[in-house]
């Protein structure tokens, strides 16, 4: 089976100044949107251990996904991110009519 090119949306705040907020995002294949967003957070807490230890960051993993370009201080809220197939990985364009899912909120 084909996997799907996905983008995973994560909101984020600064934690010393809670008024300054943005969106970190994720991307790489997987075949379900939750697998998506299980590698997203794993991608992401292999990049905080490694920037708390004052290591590099890690690069992208075998199958793309990583975190790069973190900001010390800034607070992911997974329970507010999205998660969207792109129709295709060549035009990066979400196909938010039929496979968008928005999960941690009711």
């Amino acid at each position: 089976m084909t996997k799907v090119y996905f983008q995973v949306n994560v909101p984020i705040r600064n934690s010393a100044q809670p008024d300054q907020c943005g969106l970190h995002v994720f991307t790489g294949p997987a075949d379900t949107w939750t697998e998506a967003l299980r590698i997203a957070r794993e991608a992401c807490d292999s990049a905080i251990a490694a920037q708390r230890a004052g290591d590099a960051l890690p690069r992208r993993r075998s199958g793309g996904w990583g975190a790069r370009g973190l900001r010390p201080g800034w607070v992911f809220d997974w329970s507010a991110a999205t998660v969207d197939a792109w129709e295709s990985d060549t035009m990066l364009r979400a196909n938010r009519s039929s496979v968008s899912r928005q999960y941690g909120r009711p």
